[in-house]
């Protein structure tokens, strides 16, 4: 009778959970239509008024408005950082952020899609919102300047602003719906090569020239690449090297870039890079500077809960994400967040005419028709992504763990 009993009482139990997490999810949905709106004249404008990392002010205040309206508490200058913010609602003690994107690329705006990217995750929080005592969650929207260049999450994850974070969750614009990717860890040096000037006609050998430092560097690196394992890549530019023809330069500004599988692969390649920089210095007489640019990105590493209860998410929605397990994207900041806080950045598509990320024809589609549709999907997805994770009582356990066990004493980048 005692067996009968407890069955019952489970089964009720696990009734009245279903039902629970069925009014969330319609919660949240009738959340994002509410807003649809405002987030489609978000993404408008953040796309109409591009701004480069981290000088995001407009863009930022953009975003701190629609959540001040409604009715989050806004921290600017997140992190320290100028262009940052987080704004929380709730008090649960499940808490879940939702990282917003906003910074442009140089001259050509928004061509990897920031614009839709921010005004999702922003859709997603206010949903979240709608729901989140029903669920006991707080919510928290980051605003993560700086993705294309120095790194925002990087910087934010290192000031402790995700130290409480159960799970971290975004899309990304694309071509094409796709989940479970990873990404490419990558690592950036300022590189100034120091000479002495002479004249070039007169006494050349008096002179040590930066500039053929650079280029044996260069040309030793392109050497190198034969050696390098599939995955790992070195990009460089030269910025300055020398202003008069008939002066020997001294002085030679560049960046180099490396990306790998894997950050372990990504230090072992930077030992080869750097011998290559050595030698330009070595040969010529010059000598060698090297600064970091930024901070690293880790390879990306998301979480199999959040990944499957986004694929059903957006199979709610009419999408049909392709699975990307195994393979890689380009590099990302959220890479960082995911070593330490379990994460999900599946991408969001649209029809772009063909067009990828980070070329001008991709940025002119950033407001169509079918952009301003994955802003909308992309805000419900993960918004019924956060319900799922609220009401999974296995998983919330789970996740509340792992805040535990990171905030008792490990550093962030500890989770394996």
């Amino acid at each position: 009778m005692s067996d009968r009993t407890t069955n019952t009482a489970d089964g009720d139990a696990g009734g009245r959970a279903a039902a629970d997490r069925g009014r969330a999810m319609t919660g949240v949905a009738d959340a994002v239509r509410r807003a649809r709106d405002t987030l489609v004249g978000l993404s408008h404008s953040l796309h109409a008024e591009p701004e480069t990392a981290m000088r995001e002010y407009k863009s930022a205040a953009k975003i701190a408005a629609v959540l001040d309206g409604a009715g989050f508490s806004v921290t600017p200058a997140a992190g320290g950082l100028p262009t940052a913010l987080v704004g929380t609602y709730g008090t649960g003690d499940l808490v879940v952020a939702l990282c917003a994107e906003y910074d442009a690329l140089p001259g050509i705006g928004h061509a990897c899609g920031h614009n839709v990217n921010g005004a999702a995750a922003v859709g997603a929080a206010l949903a979240l919102a709608a729901v989140a005592d029903t669920v006991g969650i707080t919510v928290e929207l980051v605003g993560t300047p700086a993705e294309e260049d120095i790194g925002g999450k990087a910087l934010l994850l290192e000031a402790g602003v995700f130290d409480g974070v159960a799970a971290a969750m975004m899309v990304h614009a694309a071509p094409e719906d796709s989940v479970g990717a990873s990404s490419l860890a990558v690592g950036a040096w300022d590189v100034t090569f120091h000479g002495r000037p002479a004249h070039a006609a007169l006494a050349p050998w008096e002179g040590v020239n930066a500039l053929d430092a650079m280029t044996l560097a260069h040309t030793a690196v392109g050497l190198l690449r034969q050696q390098l394992p599939p995955g790992t890549l070195v990009h460089d530019i030269v910025l300055e090297a020398g202003h008069a023809v008939n002066v020997i330069p001294e002085l030679a500004r560049g960046r180099y870039e490396l990306r790998a599988r894997t950050t372990e692969d990504l230090d072992r390649a930077r030992e080869r890079v750097r011998a290559c920089l050595e030698a330009g210095a070595l040969a010529t007489g010059a000598e060698l500077e090297l600064t970091s640019h930024g901070r690293d990105f880790a390879d990306l590493r998301q979480d199999p809960f959040l990944t499957a209860a986004y694929v059903r998410a957006a199979r709610a929605l009419g999408r049909e994400p392709v699975p990307r397990h195994g393979e890689v994207m380009a590099s990302t900041d959220m890479g960082n967040v995911s070593h330490a806080v379990p994460s999900l950045h599946p991408t969001i598509g649209y029809d772009t005419g063909g067009a990828l990320q980070h070329t001008e024809p991709f940025a002119r589609h950033g407001t169509s028709p079918g952009a301003d549709q994955a802003v909308v999907d992309g805000a419900t997805a993960l918004a019924r992504v956060g319900v799922e994770l609220a009401t999974d009582p296995v998983a919330r356990r789970r996740f509340l763990d792992l805040v535990g066990e990171r905030t008792a004493g490990g550093a962030p980048g500890d989770r394996s």
